[in-house]
């Protein structure tokens, strides 16, 4: 796994060495960032499950001003860590090894938006409704900010979840990238 373009264009990154992390496969990472690129300079972004921190790390090597990486993993963590430090963008980023609820509680008190989040928990735990809803409720999203879940091609996404409209969905094999926005 590799950053595909930016600052540290090339950098190879460090990834698990179980099954319970799933890096997003430089195929689909292209294709997304394709479609994202628009939001990405001077972004704030969130990246939720991050898993290795690839997707906030991408961000980050294109131009994003910051970005919170949140995993419940310690090893995720530890690879996050690592990752950033390679990338040598430490100054902006943050990790918070929480669970998604209490992350997304403590951003709320914080009053942080984002222009970017990023959602690849683990397949086949349900967890995505349960989110987007912590998401919406907490009003992390800026007004013209973009969510994308990545998840298993089987999940099926309802159009509306509060304020967040999907407004496209890409597959890729297994693989099915979800975007969604606030309403307008």
């Amino acid at each position: 796994m590799r950053v595909i373009s930016g600052k540290v264009r090339g950098l190879k990154l460090d990834t698990p060495k179980n099954e319970d992390v799933r890096p997003t496969t430089d195929r689909v990472k292209e294709s997304l960032f394709n479609i994202i690129n628009p939001y990405i300079i001077d972004s704030n972004v969130l990246d939720l499950f991050a898993g290795t921190g690839s997707l906030g790390i991408e961000c980050l090597s294109r131009g994003a001003l910051s970005a919170i990486f949140v995993d419940v993993s310690k090893e995720s963590i530890n690879i996050v860590k690592s990752n950033i430090k390679k990338a040598r963008v430490e100054n902006e980023s943050t990790i918070l090894n929480l669970d998604f609820k209490n992350a997304i509680d403590r951003l709320k008190i914080q009053n942080k938006k984002f222009d970017i989040i990023f959602m690849d928990p683990p397949y086949y735990k349900n967890m995505f409704i349960d989110a987007l809803s912590s998401i919406d409720e907490a009003d992390l999203l800026c007004d013209d900010g973009i969510i994308v879940v990545e998840h298993d091609t089987k999940d099926k996404f309802v159009d509306k979840i509060g304020r967040l409209e999907k407004t496209r969905d890409k597959k890729y094999g297994n693989t099915t990238l979800t975007f969604y926005k606030l309403e307008e």
